[in-house]
């Protein structure tokens, strides 16, 4: 057998399964997974985007109702994943269909290598400030794609490593926040801060900062029941996912705003989600803490992106090894589009339009039409419950279609001032319901045959 082969069968067998697991972690465990994921840079830099040009005491507002908000949805499809113990992919099967949810999962896959190309560029440009300060060598391009080669072969070999030591990134970028706040709030009263002057024709208003805020929970729930499957409770699940997310969020996009504000009264230029522009009056201690918690994050968001594909049918013979150097390939490629980062609103929002509706649904159609239960059938690579007609739930692909569409429409032909993401989600639940409400079944189904039994203490 060769080497490759080897290799090949080794980490076939340490891949994430998409079969049904019985989770142990406690509300503690789970809340530190969702404080380290998004703790992160990419989130403090989406903070970046809205000082000056909303208040800042508005920004913060809005950054708390529209996580918390968010947060409501995270929570909800994470339970699902609790109480079946299956990946989030894997649920869509139960209201797309067996062959439809290839649908989503297509989605997913383009939207998590979207993030890989960003996180790749973000570490990028966090060591290409490190080198040029001390070298005077600058090329943001190379190092980015240095970046993700390490972060490819992390993601092949090295990930549970990388999955245990992200906490600890966390907890640097928690102390640098406490650092930065007390910085920049010892040098500007909190008034000043509220009276910086917004720029004569500003591209965000209100209504966009709440859409992008809640777009970034919805960016994060396509991983909500992959991390809470492995809660030992629905309340554990609930509790440490809400209670998780919700802080790193607002601490981080707050952070984001009050750095981004304190360049600005300081006489800076705010040039929001460019790291240099917060690194530099902090030090390069926090180019260093960017950099390490990009590559962390970024090496997760890669295996996510391999194992999506290689669960996307059950009994798939799509192997791990051949799946990773494609995709590899092509995150390193990507990584030196550095126009995308120009385009960061626009591909949270594209985020939102696309999954916002794929949630509602899914919620709908676990809770009210297969009242909380989903059976075996659903790992069965044909036929079966699931299988609808040809295997895929046309109803629930028209109404995703629907969805998808207004949320574009209303965020680009008719803008609407408090966003497209709420109205997409509410359409396309009640689209949804009503079309499906005949189908609804009473009595419970056969979920405890081999998929985990629900849970809810």
């Amino acid at each position: 057998m060769s080497l490759y082969s080897r290799l090949d069968r080794r980490l076939q067998s340490q891949s994430d399964d998409a079969g049904p697991v019985r989770g142990d972690y406690s509300v503690g465990r789970i809340l530190m997974i969702w404080l380290a994921a998004n703790l992160v840079v990419t989130t403090l830099l989406t903070g970046t985007l809205f000082v000056p040009e909303v208040g800042y005491g508005t920004v913060v507002a809005l950054i708390v109702g529209g996580t918390v908000l968010g947060a409501a949805v995270l929570v909800t499809v994470g339970a699902i994943g609790t109480r079946t113990g299956l990946p989030t992919m894997a649920l869509t099967r139960g209201p797309f269909g067996t062959r439809g949810s290839l649908l989503p999962v297509a989605a997913n896959v383009v939207i998590l290598m979207g993030w890989s190309w960003v996180q790749a560029m973000l570490a990028g440009l966090a060591l290409n400030y490190i080198v040029a300060a001390v070298t005077g060598f600058s090329s943001p391009v190379l190092f980015a794609v240095v970046c993700q080669s390490i972060v490819v072969v992390l993601a092949i070999f090295g990930h549970a490593g990388v999955a245990r030591v992200e906490p600890w990134f966390a907890a640097v970028i928690l102390a640098i926040a406490v650092y930065i706040f007390a910085v920049s709030f010892a040098s500007f009263s909190p008034a000043e801060f509220a009276a910086i002057p917004a720029p004569d024709a500003p591209f965000y208003t209100p209504g966009l900062v709440f859409d992008v805020v809640l777009a970034t929970a919805i960016s994060w729930t396509v991983l909500s029941a992959d991390f809470n499957r492995f809660a030992r409770s629905t309340r554990s699940g609930v509790i440490g996912s809400g209670v998780g997310y919700t802080l790193s969020t607002v601490i981080a996009m707050t952070l984001g705003a009050t750095a981004i504000g304190y360049v600005v009264l300081s006489g800076g230029e705010a040039i929001p989600f460019d790291p240099a522009t917060v690194v530099e009056p902090f030090g390069a201690l926090f180019a260093v803490a960017i950099f390490l918690s990009v590559m962390a994050t970024n090496t997760m968001v890669v295996y996510g992106m391999v194992t999506t594909v290689v669960n996307a049918v059950p009994g798939s013979r799509v192997r791990f090894l051949p799946t990773a150097l494609v995709v590899g390939v092509l995150s390193i490629i990507g990584a030196t589009f550095f126009g995308l980062l120009d385009q960061f609103t626009t591909f949270l929002v594209t985020i939102s339009a696309l999954f916002a509706p794929v949630f509602a649904i899914m919620i709908v159609d676990y809770y009210l039409i297969k009242r909380g239960e989903y059976d075996d059938d659903i790992l069965r690579p044909t036929g079966g419950r699931y299988w609808y007609t040809g295997g895929v739930n046309v109803v629930a692909v028209i109404a995703w279609a629907v969805g998808a569409t207004l949320a574009y429409v209303w965020a680009y032909v008719w803008p609407l001032p408090f966003g497209a993401t709420v109205p997409a989600f509410v359409v396309t639940f009640l689209l949804y319901l009503l079309v499906s409400l005949p189908t609804r079944r009473t009595g419970r189904f056969a979920a405890e045959r081999h998929l985990v039994a629900s849970r809810s203490d």
